[in-house]
């Protein structure tokens, strides 16, 4: 997940359980800020990333993520993976 301060925009990734990272929400205002706390909630890792942001809120929700943004969004989940001590591949099993 991706936000700018103070929260007037997120989107949330899922990676998983897909091929591919999906958009499954995004908004503005109250809403990004409602999408941040429920991810906090959860347990979810919330990035700051204001470029890779701009670039995702371009995408619908449910919308895999293009090519173009593998690299951007992989940098953040491998550091995702590394925080939670797994192994792309280990939710799968879980």
């Amino acid at each position: 997940m991706t936000f700018k301060q103070p929260y007037t925009q997120a989107v949330a990734l899922e990676y998983g359980r897909n091929k591919t990272p999906v958009v499954t929400a995004k908004g503005d205002d109250e809403l990004a800020r409602r999408i941040v706390d429920e991810a906090k909630r959860q347990g979810v890792y919330v990035a700051e990333d204001p470029r890779l942001l701009a670039m995702l809120s371009r995408l619908d929700v449910g919308q895999e993520i293009p090519e173009d943004m593998f690299t951007a969004v992989a940098v953040i989940l491998a550091w995702v993976y590394w925080l939670k001590g797994m192994q792309p591949g280990d939710e799968r099993s879980a």
